[in-house]
């Protein structure tokens, strides 16, 4: 987690310029089905590639980019946070202009631009109204290619972080998520938090802000997608005009390989009247062939919310939680299977019980047929919904880009749910599927025996 609070009022008008002018027209266009989508892909005369969906029935345009390999797992020894802070600052001034020039420009011509910081990969979007295109784009070069990292900016954002660190060092969920990860990747630099600790963000300064910018945004690590009122001859020349000036390559040391490390259960005491619990194993690799097998096995399992086992076994029947869920998770050097759960002290035993139950139920079982029938009901109607904001359909652009699934995604994607068998459920559950070897950390007072 990261705790950057960033511009409110360009966020809201964010949600407001997707969310309500086009919400309505984009549901007519693409909800219908998803083969309506054309993806298209533009390379402009001086290089640079992105993916295009066009779409003119509002003058809106969004942009989304990812520098591959730049996230916080690349942070220097000693500066964790890195990443995470330069999202933060990156558009707080560039250019001629500082931090509340450059953020009045954005709003003046409601224009949003904001950037974030993963484990793997740094990222960033722009919203813009038609009119105000070139603006924006400039905007957006700046920010990229001249960002200012002056004192005042960087000593505002620094307290955001800081604050948001204090706080979560005594929030259970916060608490239980870094040992979580410290048990399982250890010294690898996934055990670090995204947001680094208040010592690292303490010892930051401009030059490491810069030194992160020169080294890890470049063309060659470079993903984009756009998606609304533009042509592919009009997004050429702006793709060079926003990142025509970034260096060729970027010089990032390599993540390091890791094998997870499952199994067992920790217990951080901490006096409160809630127990805060998250568990996990191994996952499944985005391009491994049982890939969709496995996502809908998770639907039924843990990830369907009021649809799925765990909400009927833990909530529903018993009300021992407000909710508990899981959730595949494909990250570059590892993948994950994990969830969480949080209810009374004197109920946690209980519903781990519960939920390793289902675990193992599942694995030996399986499901039944009308239990995939309602799934894949689910998740090939639902998927069409996500078109519904341009903001979706550029970030899932970028998405297929970084997952190297296929120009041709959202035209298959509902197929090769629907091409899974009953079989291939229940094969890739038995196999997947590992109880024995489940990490638990939780944190509160639990009372009684744990037990996954």
């Amino acid at each position: 987690m990261s705790y950057i609070a960033k511009n409110i009022p360009v966020l809201k008008m964010r949600k407001t310029l997707l969310g309500l002018a086009s919400a309505t027209l984009l549901m007519t266009s693409f909800a219908s089905q998803a083969s309506a989508v054309e993806v298209q892909e533009v390379t402009s005369d001086g290089g640079i590639t992105a993916w295009l969906i066009e779409d003119h029935l509002n003058p809106l345009l969004t942009v989304d980019f990812a520098f591959k390999g730049a996230g916080s797992a690349t942070d220097p020894a000693g500066k964790g946070g890195l990443a995470n802070m330069v999202s933060g600052l990156i558009d707080e001034g560039a250019g001629a202009m500082d931090s509340q020039t450059f953020r009045t420009e954005m709003e003046d011509r409601s224009i949003s631009i904001s950037f974030d910081a993963g484990r793997d990969d740094f990222s960033g979007s722009m919203v813009t109204l038609t009119r105000e295109r070139d603006t924006a784009i400039d905007l957006l070069r700046l920010a990229l290619t001249e960002p200012r990292f002056d004192d005042e900016a960087v000593e505002r954002i620094r307290a955001q972080v800081m604050s948001g660190l204090r706080r979560a060092e005594t929030d259970p969920g916060d608490i239980a998520g870094k040992a979580f990860f410290k048990s399982i990747f250890g010294d690898h630099p996934y055990a670090n938090p995204v947001s680094g600790t208040i010592a690292s963000i303490s010892s930051l300064n401009a030059n490491d802000f810069r030194e992160f910018v020169r080294h890890a945004m470049a063309r060659d690590n470079l993903v984009i997608g756009v998606a609304g009122d533009i042509t592919a001859e009009e997004l050429g020349p702006l793709l060079d005009e926003a990142f025509g000036g970034l260096p060729e390559k970027s010089d990032l040391p390599a993540i390091p390989e890791v094998t997870p490390k499952f199994g067992g259960i920790e217990v951080i005491q901490q006096d409160i009247p809630q127990s805060q619990a998250v568990w996990g194993q191994k996952g499944i690799a985005r391009k491994d062939p049982d890939f969709y097998a496995a996502y809908i096995m998770n639907y039924i399992l843990g990830g369907g919310g009021f649809s799925s086992r765990l909400t009927e076994e833990v909530r529903e029947k018993r009300g021992l939680a407000y909710g508990v869920y899981s959730y595949l998770a494909d990250m570059d050097k590892a993948e994950l299977m994990t969830g969480g759960v949080a209810t009374r002290n004197d109920a946690i035993g209980q519903s781990l019980s519960i939920i390793g139950d289902e675990w193992q139920k599942m694995k030996d079982k399986g499901v039944s047929q009308e239990e995939l029938d309602n799934a894949k009901s689910y998740l090939t109607g639902a998927f069409p919904l996500r078109f519904t904001s341009l903001g979706n359909l550029s970030g899932m652009l970028v998405g297929m880009q970084m997952q190297d699934l296929g120009m041709d995604f959202l035209d298959k994607r509902n197929s090769l749910v629907e091409a899974v068998t009953l079989d291939d459920v229940n094969r890739v559950a038995g196999e997947l599927l590992d109880p024995a070897n489940v990490t638990v950390t939780v944190v509160g007072k639990p009372e009684g025996d744990l037990a996954f």
